[in-house]
């Protein structure tokens, strides 16, 4: 498992409970040093929270190795250490906790270096950092919450690996993942028995339960020539027989499209319902997603319904991806003018209304967002009518957070965090 490069981790930030009171708040901070030292080298850590808290550096508790001390305790111990990879849990006493949300928390940890002369010890290391308090409860069990891996695309496999990234998302309080199969499953498609009793076990660790599975149909697979239907069924049951294997109960084909608009090949009907059978026979629904710049209110949205009413099947349904409703633009990255990237960036502002006209058909929505600041402000998506319409509609399947803004290492991490602070207090509103 691997740790954020800040001092100050985001996972881990959270209130502490003693029963039925709030008596504090915790947060992680990983060694600053380029090596593990005993415990008693430790000369406390002083912590200020906005307005909050101010508390000089013997005040807080330290949980090392699954064990708290306080700072004399600690001065007193043998044997107890502060390894390099383990992130210790610093608590600080505050009756009552903190309040939901984003806070500014400073930190100045001291630590004792023998071989530095005493006239410049202790050696101080001070850091400041924007983190989101893990949300608690459910939302008002209006709906449910999980966290898609595509939304730690980038920091995956090279700053994250699986166990860290299921442990940031079980850190939100949310209780789905949704995964990419071809992004997230070594040697796909066969992974090794080994890998999937490892994915099971995480998933039981973490206390999170599999829901959309990601996966594609090439259509353009080999130049000169189309794919045909029977092909695109063969990939679309590759994956659902795979995505069953690893628990997933909806499987997401992105299939290939033939216009601006993302009208998919007519293949799709084809292998779509060659696959129904196995579909139901698994237990997977198959649910295209309908992604901007293709609004609710489209010929390929009517065709997808079209399937469902003449089939009567139970096993397909719509994915909305909430990026339909973004009513501002996404700000231009380097090197890009409003000419040259295309135009569904600067948003398709979807009326939240127009959910309602295909609710019944919506067996999932993933909670697209690119940017939320530290005041719980999206900037380019409109939350609380959205999920007013999601409500009214009478949706209460999975949010699933799809982060795509920025990919400096580690921002999506709290992105997802302040998405998860931002829809739960929305949602618990509307209960």
């Amino acid at each position: 498992m691997l740790l954020e490069r800040d001092l100050l981790q985001a996972t881990g930030f959270r209130n502490v409970h003693e029963g039925d009171r709030v008596t504090g708040f915790q947060f992680r901070v990983r060694m600053p040093s380029y090596r593990g030292m005993a415990a008693s080298l430790i000369d406390g850590i002083s912590v200020r929270v906005g307005n909050h808290v101010d508390v000089p550096a013997e005040v807080p508790l330290w949980t090392l190795g699954g064990k708290t001390y306080t700072l004399g305790e600690l001065w007193a111990s043998e044997g107890v250490r502060w390894q390099l990879e383990e992130a210790a849990t610093v608590t600080v006493p505050l009756e009552g906790g903190l309040p939901q949300g984003v806070h500014d928390v400073h930190i100045e940890l001291k630590l004792r270096m023998s071989y530095i002369p005493i006239e410049h010890q202790p050696t101080v290391h001070r850091a400041s950092r924007h983190i989101t308090l893990a949300p608690e409860g459910g939302g008002g069990g209006v709906f449910q919450y999980g966290v898609s891996l595509y939304s730690f695309m980038h920091d995956y496999g090279t700053v994250l690996d699986l166990e860290t990234a299921l442990a940031a998302v079980a850190d939100t309080g949310a209780t789905g993942v949704e995964i990419l199969g071809e992004g997230h499953v070594p040697n796909y498609p066969e992974p090794t028995a080994a890998w999937i009793d490892q994915w099971f076990a995480l998933l039981e660790k973490y206390s999170l339960e599999p829901t959309n599975y990601g996966s594609w149909i090439d259509t353009r697979l080999h130049p000169g020539r189309h794919m045909t239907a029977q092909e695109g069924a063969a990939a679309l049951q590759r994956d659902l027989r795979l995505a069953n294997r690893l628990g997933f109960g909806f499987v997401r084909p992105k299939i290939g499209v033939v216009s601006s608009d993302l009208i998919p090949d007519p293949i799709w009907t084809g292998s779509v319902e060659r696959s129904l059978d196995l579909a139901h026979e698994l237990g997977v629904v198959i649910c295209p997603e309908i992604h901007s710049p293709t609004p609710i209110k489209h010929p390929v949205v009517d065709d997808y319904i079209a399937l469902i009413e003449r089939t009567g099947t139970k096993n397909f349904g719509l994915l909305i991806d909430t990026g339909i409703f973004q009513d501002r633009p996404i700000p231009l990255r380097e090197g890009e003018t409003r000419e040259t990237r295309p135009a569904f960036l600067d948003g398709i502002g979807v009326d939240p209304a127009d959910f309602a006209d295909v609710a019944q058909y919506v067996v999932f929505v993933q909670a697209k967002f690119h940017d939320i600041d530290e005041h719980l402000e999206d900037q380019q998506i409109p939350w609380r009518p959205v999920l007013k319409a999601l409500n009214d509609a009478g949706y209460n399947g999975y949010l699933s957070s799809e982060y795509e803004g920025e990919r400096t290492p580690w921002r999506s991490i709290e992105q997802v965090r302040r998405q998860h602070s931002l829809i739960r207090k929305i949602a618990s509103e509307l209960a």
